[in-house]
């Protein structure tokens, strides 16, 4: 009998046998995708916020520049209170004990970064526009690195090489305006509202902290607002502007602004400031397509100075962040 029970009794399973095999290679992909979610949102943030440097330029003659941040944001608002509203108010102690930072976030980021980008467009080509703001991922990657963060050697190489083809880009360029210095200016605050989103505090919800900064920025807006309406005046509504206005409101506010500071938390500034560099492609080929700004073979071939830059800083960030 006792031979018998050996015999028809299976033998009990062992770890390996409770484990398939197609379970390691889920597993060590598995590290990868943030870095390729993060990217991928970058890429999002980078093609609609291309739309609004045109859309900047194309309203620069019947838009006053604070009007058209104002109003943007306020658009902005409008879509994201629904969802972000209510977490802000439930996590309004934490945002009270950092106050200090979101202040300094809705500053940066919202209220006077995309009043810079509005003024630099009354005078200034969109192209050159995104040609000089693709600038301001070298001041990401000085910010992280400064903040202890090893770059790698591939990543600093793309990084050279796309800011290769942006000063190409701008020494090939026109002479320039008031509107170039501007916009160094708004590229120098991205710059640092970017980094300074590493720093988020620990529990602060996304959507909650975009709909605060969102909020903030706009009151900060206020005198600046009154100011423009006493001695500018206020526009006229129409097609042409309503709808470019709800194009930036909320493309380029709402949606663009959550998957930036998304793709941050997931491969850091740097990386994403790598990805940023694909803009002033964008920029070129829109302000070309839409406003009839002229893009030469010189153009051509510093963007691909730029895409190749992006493509060789992207692809180091497969692995863990050092």
């Amino acid at each position: 009998m006792a031979v018998a029970d050996r015999r028809t009794t299976p033998p009990a399973p062992t770890p390996a046998t409770l484990v398939p095999t197609s379970a390691a290679p889920a597993t060590s992909a598995a590290p990868a995708t943030p870095v390729v979610l993060g990217i991928g949102l970058a890429v999002l943030a980078t093609l609609v916020w291309s739309g609004s440097f045109v859309t900047s330029r194309a309203l620069g003659d019947s838009v006053p520049p604070v009007q058209h941040a104002f109003w943007r944001w306020v658009v902005a608002l409008a879509v994201v209170a629904p969802f972000g509203a209510r977490r802000a108010w439930r996590q309004r102690d934490l945002i009270r004990r950092h106050l200090g930072f979101v202040l300094l976030a809705s500053l940066l980021g919202v209220t006077v970064y995309n009043t810079l980008v509005n003024q630099a467009g009354v005078t200034t080509p969109a192209a050159n526009m995104g040609m000089i703001m693709a600038a301001s991922p070298v001041l990401m990657a000085v910010f992280e690195r400064a903040g202890g963060v090893r770059l790698g050697p591939r990543r600093v190489a793309g990084l050279l090489l796309a800011c290769a083809g942006v000063l190409l880009l701008v020494g090939g360029g026109t002479s320039f305006s008031a509107g170039d210095l501007w916009m160094i200016a708004a590229a120098c605050c991205f710059g640092s509202y970017s980094a300074l989103l590493r720093r988020r505090p620990a529990g602060l919800d996304g959507t909650g902290f975009l709909f605060t900064t969102f909020l903030f920025g706009t009151v900060l807006l206020l005198p600046a607002q009154g100011v423009s309406l006493a001695v500018q005046g206020g526009f006229s509504p129409a097609p042409g502007n309503v709808l470019p206005l709800l194009y930036v409101g909320v493309a380029s506010s709402a949606v663009a602004f959550f998957a930036w500071n998304k793709a941050i938390s997931l491969i850091g500034p740097s990386r994403a400031g790598i990805v940023y560099y694909l803009q002033p492609v964008c920029v070129a080929l829109l302000s070309w397509a839409l406003l009839a700004e002229p893009t030469g073979w010189a153009q051509a071939a510093c963007m691909a100075l730029i895409l190749g830059g992006v493509v060789l800083g992207a692809a180091s960030g497969t692995g863990p962040r050092r």
